[in-house]
């Protein structure tokens, strides 16, 4: 397994890629490609990793992800469809010198931006609109929607996805191990995991080990996996059909310490989990009786 050099299907006579994804599972191994993705997640729950970092996600989330940045959409298994719909292209794709343009020299913020990633934060419903609408429009059609939604983006609140910009596509040996390592991360993180128990599945030392993660990430391996086992305990606070206590939620995240879970909550979240629980509650849109 590696971080797969993805070749984005591109159809005949067609720049501007529109990409419907509808399935059970998404498409789950490390992967990287040449063209920036925009992705509307439509339907689905899950957590986005990406370059160093770990995002939760759920419907009517939407993503820019940077040209060569790795990553992977891992939604939450269930008998319902997923369903994403995704643009990709390049600085390239319309012309060598398209968005070097002078009448386009504003959608130069927008690329800028990219290189980082970025979730869209705050009222995403004209973006919502346009996404939606993409797959069913004409090619002219298409691509004036395309270039009005790059300027939407530019104005749009952002958090930037990952602080760690990849300088060029990872070699096939290093893109293994990572892909390895995130693999057995996102499948054991529940449990207790040594650093023995990780180098080896890559055939390192611990020492080599974490060298080699903090080289690739610009993290260590542990803030990593706590980043992702509270990003999973944020699913489970938010889920209003459980009964779960906040102590069995810590152990189904992973941890072994109440104690260390509330204080590993709040270093991230700025708050404590019965705080979060209560937020979520407080913004949770109420349901107006006729």
């Amino acid at each position: 397994m590696k971080v797969h050099p993805f070749q984005v299907p591109k159809p005949l006579h067609q720049n501007l890629i529109v990409q419907v994804d509808r399935e059970l599972v998404f498409y789950d191994k490390l992967h990287q490609h040449a063209e920036i993705q925009l992705t509307l997640i439509v339907k689905g729950k899950g957590k986005l990793i990406i370059g160093d970092s770990v995002h939760p996600f759920t419907d009517g989330d939407f993503f820019v992800i940077g040209s060569h940045s790795p990553h992977l959409f891992k939604n939450e298994i269930s008998d319902e469809m997923v369903h994403k719909i995704s643009i990709f292209f390049t600085e390239t794709t319309f012309g060598e010198s398209f968005f070097a343009l002078p009448d386009l020299e504003e959608l130069q913020v927008f690329l800028n931006s990219s290189k980082e990633g970025f979730h869209v934060v705050g009222n995403t419903e004209a973006i919502h609109k346009t996404m939606i609408a993409l797959p069913n429009l004409e090619k002219l059609d298409r691509f004036i929607c395309f270039v009005q939604l790059l300027q939407n983006l530019i104005s749009a609140d952002k958090k930037t996805l990952t602080n760690f910009v990849y300088p060029k596509r990872i070699g096939s040996s290093q893109g293994q191990r990572m892909q390895t390592i995130f693999s057995y991360v996102v499948t054991h993180f529940q449990n207790d995991i040594d650093l023995k128990t990780v180098s080896d599945q890559v055939h390192m030392t611990p020492n080599a080990f974490c060298k080699f993660f903090k080289q690739h990430t610009n993290k260590t391996f542990f803030q990593f996996l706590i980043e992702l086992r509270i990003e999973h305990a944020c699913q489970l606070l938010k889920r209003e059909d459980d009964n779960l206590s906040i102590l069995e939620i810590s152990e189904q995240s992973g941890f072994t310490s109440i104690s260390n879970f509330n204080r590993q909550f709040k270093k991230l979240k700025n708050v404590i989990p019965s705080r979060f629980v209560s937020q979520q509650k407080t913004n949770r849109p109420t349901m107006n009786n006729a």
